[in-house]
């Protein structure tokens, strides 16, 4: 079987290592081409390691694809790692007052919202989102307890989920466990910004679901 095209994962230091796993055993099964993205700042390439889970880390990447150097619709869809990865894409070396964040990260999912592209967002990885308040000004916003404030504070309008299912809509159910929304976001088609809103995965149980 031919690939069904790529899937841009944005990487940076600190990332979920369960997400990492699962991305690299699903995608593939489906016919779709994993590719980690990341700002290079000049290197050829870049070394990153997972969050620490039970004070180890078990996986590493090498990164080669710089993300000013691609484009939103170069993509069937957009991944926003989790843990504490997209924390370090908003990092913008000149930060200036009053002027939107001009990180690399940041300005590419800028572009991928204005294009309406596929993105997912999953645990703290809406951070890169919070970065810029005009891309969660006015949406109902569904995430994780941890960072609804964070979401708050940029303009969402954060509702926290509980259980093992969260709803900002009823047309726009976000599943705490990893398999639906990336089922949902890349075989079915669904976008991050329907009817004006936003909906992000909890965080809440991704590791029960991945010892099923």
């Amino acid at each position: 079987m031919g690939s069904r095209g790529k899937i841009a994962v944005l990487i940076e230091d600190h990332f979920d290592q369960t997400e990492f796993r699962m991305f690299n055993d699903f995608f593939p099964k489906h016919g779709y081409e994993v590719e980690y993205v990341t700002h290079l700042w000049g290197n050829p390439e870049l070394r990153f390691g997972g969050n620490p889970d039970d004070g180890r880390i078990e996986e590493h990447v090498t990164v080669k694809t710089e993300i000013n150097n691609v484009k939103p619709s170069d993509y069937r869809g957009i991944i926003l790692i989790g843990a504490y990865a997209m924390d370090r894409l908003r990092y913008q070396a000149n930060p200036k007052k009053r002027q939107p964040n001009q990180a690399p990260a940041v300005a590419f999912i800028r572009r991928a919202m204005t294009e309406r592209a596929k993105v997912g967002t999953i645990c703290h990885s809406l951070w890169l989102l919070c970065a810029d308040p005009s891309l969660l000004k006015g949406r109902k916003v569904t995430c994780a307890h941890n960072i609804v404030c964070d979401v708050e504070n940029a303009g969402g309008d954060g509702a926290v989920g509980s259980g093992d299912r969260a709803v900002a809509d009823r047309r726009l159910p976000a599943y705490a466990g990893l398999w639906g929304p990336l089922h949902l976001l890349v075989l079915a088609g669904v976008r991050v910004v329907q009817h004006g809103r936003l909906w992000q995965q909890q965080g809440r149980a991704r590791s029960a679901e991945a010892q099923k």
